[in-house]
């Protein structure tokens, strides 16, 4: 028998109650006392009607001051740390370390094998995470890779760097809690089990947008301000013996561990967490509602026991695979950029060192801009895909224009703007497309899990494409680049193509999407 037609009216058909309805906000009546589960997407609960519209959001504001900024902040310097790479190549490491050679590239290793650390430490790290607590779990560990990052202006040669790339690989696999899946207070992704910051936002559909971009563009800005900290700390040459690009090394580590310092103090813990004192600017009832919420708008906040064939039965759905492919086109562009934009300023365009540090910072501006306004226009609008196939367009243009303009320099220079925010827009804007396409808490961890899997691979591509024998125009890496966007785009297109199919089916009650009556598919 065909489900009855009306989205809106379904989800406590499933619990047997034909005459019930979960959407009392627009008239209908609230479901019986038997109904108030917090495990199904749009159940009725009371908490909720206790508190106004503009309470809900002074209670989000206030969670959002407590948190964001920090874990901003820690974001910021985890991206710094992992890239500043460049900045340091360009300002007398490549030289003193003897990094330009052929096979193997040596700047090429050493930016990649931070990947494979990174990757096979993910799993374990995140359950520490829970285990610890975030507090001292996440501040103990932004300390030692400070400690790390301080080593690497002490190396003696590039082998030395290798290794502690590699330390930093592990080290740094708990920053992916402020970034990929689990970024801050966005959406109940990984349900406490690994991200503390997620499940304590409470994040709704509609908000998750614009909140991604918000906290990315933090970011953003760290990479457009790294350049030019990079040039300001150069200028150290010679003090206490050391070369300029030591000097951005461990200056840029000391501020990690001041950051790891204010995380110890300012961080809090699991909102399900009673008794820990850094949860006490909320009450009680303000948790409660916080996860009540989130329950409300999916119906899957609530942590379950583990079970490894729930998790792993998430692999069973092709469009997680497809999030992963988009999501590591996307990094691929992002992090090749990171660790070579300075290098072809320097060496492709013909700009000074101080001048190409100085010039990495428009583009990441206008990176920061687009970010945010795509992320206004997907949540206002509850699109999607088109933001993300918009981003991949812009980086295409850009990176055409970086590579087939030369001998104008200035035009080139232009293609870096859209090349940067195409692709770093794209970062929050594919987070986003998964996140309003998920459901369930296990499916949610396993694309947790292949998103920071795939987004290490496009790092990796993104580490080997530009060659210093390609100099100066690296036609073959921005080749690779392009081409990783055009699949960003074949995908959605695929994905779009399919979730109308799906919604049209749901619609006529002919299927239920994602285990719940009322859930549809954000194209």
């Amino acid at each position: 028998m065909a489900l009855p037609q009306d989205p809106e009216k379904l989800d406590f058909l499933a619990l047997g109650d034909t005459k019930a309805s979960y959407d009392y906000d627009k008239g209908y009546p609230a479901p019986p006392a038997e109904h108030h589960d917090q495990s199904v997407p749009g159940c009725y609960d009371p908490i909720i009607d206790r508190y106004t519209e503009e309470d809900i959001k002074r209670i989000v504001r206030r969670v959002d001051l407590r948190l964001i900024p920090l874990c901003g902040l820690m974001y910021c310097v985890s991206l710094l740390d992992r890239t500043n790479l460049s900045n340091a190549a360009i300002a007398g490491m490549t030289k003193e370390l003897n990094l330009r050679t052929k096979n193997p590239d040596r700047y090429s290793v050493i930016t990649l094998v931070f990947f494979i650390t990174y990757v096979i430490a993910q799993p374990p790290t995140t359950i520490l995470t829970r285990f610890f607590g975030p507090r001292i779990w996440l501040a103990t560990i932004t300390l030692c890779w400070g400690a790390t990052m301080i080593g690497f202006g002490f190396v003696k040669d590039w082998k030395a760097l290798v290794g502690l790339r590699l330390i930093l690989g592990i080290l740094e696999v708990c920053s992916a809690i402020f970034r990929t899946p689990n970024a801050a207070y966005l959406q109940p992704i990984y349900d406490r089990v690994v991200s503390f910051p997620v499940s304590f936002i409470s994040s709704v559909l509609d908000e998750v947008g614009r909140r991604y971009s918000i906290f990315y563009l933090i970011g953003s800005l760290a990479s457009a301000f790294g350049g030019i900290l990079a040039f300001g700390l150069m200028q150290m040459q010679g003090i206490q013996g050391y070369g300029g690009w030591r000097w951005i090394f461990i200056i840029e580590g000391c501020l990690t561990c001041l950051v790891a310092l204010l995380g110890y103090v300012f961080l809090v813990s699991f909102p399900d967490n009673e008794k820990s004192r850094a949860i006490g600017f909320l009450s009680a009832e303000e948790r409660h509602l916080i996860v009540a919420r989130v329950n409300q708008d999916r119906g899957d906040a609530d942590l379950e026991k583990f079970s490894f064939k729930k998790w792993l039965g998430g692999a069973s759905d092709w469009k997680v695979w497809v999030y992963g492919l988009c999501f590591g086109c996307a990094t691929t562009v992002s992090y090749a950029l990171a660790y070579f934009l300075p290098i072809i300023l320097n060496l492709g365009l013909g700009f000074d060192t101080g001048t190409a540090q100085c010039l990495i910072a428009p583009p990441y501006v206008f990176a920061g801009i687009v970010m945010i306004l795509t992320g206004w226009f997907g949540d206002k609008y509850r699109q999607r895909g088109l933001c993300v196939a918009f981003n991949a367009v812009l980086c295409i243009i850009g990176l055409a224009v970086m590579g087939w303009a030369y001998g104008d320099n200035r035009a080139r220079y232009f293609g870096v703007f859209f090349a940067t925010a195409g692709s770093n827009a794209n970062v929050p804007s594919v987070l986003t497309y998964q996140a309003n396409n998920i459901r369930g808490q296990w499916k949610r961890a396993f694309c947790s899990a292949t998103l920071v899997g795939t987004g290490a691979l496009g790092g990796i591509v993104g580490s080997t494409v530009f060659r210093s024998e390609d100099s100066p125009t690296y036609i073959p890496g921005l080749s690779v680049a392009m081409g990783s966007q055009v699949i960003i785009l074949i995908a959605v297109g695929v994905l779009t193509v399919s979730f109308k199919s799906e919604n049209k089916k749901a619609d006529r009650g002919e299927k239920i999407l994602e285990d719940s009556l009322s859930f549809r598919y954000t194209a």
